[in-house]
């Protein structure tokens, strides 16, 4: 493969970086509400879908109703609520086509550096393109960056080192490297975690004519999981009754509300919550189960993400004898599967390690401003989607406790607001400036493992509005629909010189 560098450089007022259910949102919001301005959206796979193009492992799937995870302005027609994969994909592909995004979408480049220059008032990106005939190097310029690039790294998984790895005599793989050709079918399988990703696969790899022959799910901490009808039979009744839009409208409302209900109980009243979660368990695991050992968790309900089992597949799963739990800590892998703290040897014939993300913003590029690189764990997110010290950046960090494309959609109505507010004065320049004695927190306050984990990587948030990432789309809707600007966010010119403040940056909206 050769590497070649290309002299040609195009320009654009707002480039979008990554195509998945957040860029594929944003550029429709884009294209719809600044219909003057030039877009362009970077990925750097082969296709669209982000995540769901990335992972294919069995099952995957959302774990969030698609009324809320869909977009507000496409209503989901499929009947499952909670949907596989390829149906996302599929939706996702739809609203590049209704939108005529397809023009838009540059497959195969890669931003890998973002250099911002002051007295240009630009972003110059340097993207990696590859194809057929190899990768170039080529230029882009930007005024606004909008990031959509997710918030954990594409190229690997987390997997600790587990002591006689090498000693196994099976086959272990990541949920995120999936091997296209890996065959299950009649095997012992044990999934190292207990997570979103551990919960779906236990019952998918149980399904159809490939299925193992058992399936446990190995946790060193137990999750809170809770059943969810696959079908939402009120949204039907809604989309029957007023109509697909009208109906799909009603639904979103519907799962708004009760989802946010749902998080403000269990986090209010945690030890009725606990009390509730696991009466709902005890009904659908079998009799004599121990509760308390494997779905008892040492936290309270959503210090870490609760997860969901369809139609409660999950339990069904253990409930029919062809999966267990076993809550344990590993001492070794061994030649036959994994050799435990209690000194039982689960045996397996596949040990996928279901052990989570690892963290990263941007894609890990670098960024830039005037020549120098900037740590980004230094920056404080404002409204939850600037960054203080960094002009024309915006990023696309949904929510942990609802759908994650719900303040996407705020995001972008925000934004589409500012650029507006900017073109009117006359602006060039918007950057947020934090007080450097702000109290901070991560960004992501979540307990999760991965979220501990990544918060040495990611940017902090303050404690209070507008630094304060907030986790309620209630909250959100009221924050990014209000005033464009307060006095933390500032403006500038365009200058001869270098980028400066705009005095005019805290006049009357």
């Amino acid at each position: 493969m050769t590497t070649q560098v290309s002299q040609a450089v195009e320009e654009f007022d707002i480039v979008v970086i990554g195509a998945g259910i957040s860029g594929i949102g944003a550029a429709t919001y884009f294209t719809r509400e600044l219909p003057t301005k030039s877009i362009a959206v970077l990925e750097g796979r082969a296709d669209i879908g982000g995540t769901w193009d990335l992972f294919r492992y069995p099952g995957i799937r959302s774990d969030s109703d698609l009324h809320t995870f869909g977009y507000e302005f496409k209503p989901w027609r499929h009947d499952n609520a909670i949907a596989d994969a390829h149906l996302i994909k599929g939706y996702l592909r739809e609203t590049v086509e209704e939108n005529e995004l397809t023009g838009l979408i540059r497959y195969g480049h890669r931003v890998v550096r973002a250099d911002w220059s002051s007295q240009e008032s630009t972003w110059t990106l340097t993207v990696q393109v590859t194809d057929a005939a190899g990768t170039t190097t080529r230029t882009i310029r930007a005024g606004w960056v909008f990031a959509a690039t997710g918030y954990y790294r594409y190229d690997e998984g987390f997997s600790p080192e587990f002591a006689g790895r090498e000693d196994f005599g099976g086959v272990v793989v990541h949920p995120q490297h999936w091997p296209e050709d890996l065959d299950y079918t009649g095997k012992k399988v044990v999934i190292i975690g207990s997570g979103a990703t551990a919960v779906t696969m236990v019952p998918a790899m149980l399904k159809g004519a490939g299925a193992a022959a058992h399936v446990t799910m190995l946790q060193r901490t137990p999750t809170y999981i809770m059943s969810m009808p696959r079908v939402d039979s009120v949204a039907l009744a809604l989309t029957k009754v007023l109509g697909e839009q009208r109906g799909y409208a009603a639904t979103r409302f519907k799962n708004i509300w009760l989802e946010r209900g749902w998080v403000v109980w269990l986090r209010r009243f945690p030890n009725a919550g606990r009390r509730f979660i696991r009466r709902e368990n005890r009904k659908r695991l079998p009799e004599g189960f121990d509760v308390d050992k494997h779905f008892n968790p040492p936290y309270n309900p959503w210090d870490q993400r609760l997860c969901l089992a369809p139609d409660g597949d999950f339990f069904d799963a253990i409930k029919a004898g062809n999966a267990s739990v076993a809550t344990d800590q590993i001492v070794r892998f061994t030649e036959r599967g994994i050799l435990l703290e209690s000194g039982e040897e689960l045996e397996a014939d596949v040990i996928v390690t279901a052990t989570g993300l690892n963290m990263q913003l941007f894609d890990g590029m670098p960024i830039a401003l005037d020549g120098t690189e900037v740590d980004i764990t230094d920056a404080v997110a404002y409204r939850g989607m600037l960054l203080s010290g960094i002009p024309n950046w915006a990023m696309a960090i949904g929510y942990t406790t609802s759908s994650w494309t719900l303040k996407v959609s705020l995001m972008c109505r925000y934004f589409i607001d500012l650029v507006k507010h900017m073109d009117a004065h006359g602006y060039v320049d918007a950057v947020p400036v934090a007080d450097p004695d702000m109290e901070h927190r991560p960004v992501m306050d979540l307990q999760s493992g991965y979220a501990k984990r990544g918060a040495k990587f990611l940017p902090k948030q303050g404690v209070s509005a507008p630094w304060r990432m907030a986790m309620s789309y209630q909250e959100d809707a009221k924050a990014l629909r209000g005033p464009v600007f307060d006095e933390h966010l500032r403006f500038g010119t365009a200058r001869p010189a270098v980028w400066t403040v705009d005095a005019r940056s805290t006049a009357d909206v």
